[in-house]
C-alpha cells in the first residue's frame, strides 16, 4: 500500500470522526460530489498541514467543487 493511501484512509477515518459519521458515508459523499479523487491527489498539501487545514478544503470542495488553496 502507497504512502498516499495510507494517509488517504487516515484522512479519510479522521474527517469522518470529525464529522461523527461512518466513514462509508462520507466516502459515498465523496464520490458522489466527484471529488474523491481530489481528495486522494491533495496528499502533497494536507500531509503537511494541521489536519483542520484538510477538513476545511474537504468541506470547501464539498460546498464549492474547488480546493480552497
Amino acid at each position: 500500500m502507497s504512502v498516499e493511501m495510507k494517509f488517504f484512509i487516515y484522512l479519510l477515518e479522521c474527517y469522518a470522526c470529525h464529522k461523527n459519521r461512518l466513514t462509508g458515508e462520507i466516502l459515498q459523499e465523496w464520490d458522489a460530489h466527484g471529488i474523491t479523487q481530489e481528495i486522494y491527489d491533495g496528499y502533497l498539501e494536507y500531509h503537511t498541514e494541521r489536519i483542520e487545514n484538510a477538513y476545511a478544503d474537504i468541506d470547501h470542495l464539498l460546498e464549492v467543487g474547488e480546493h480552497a488553496w
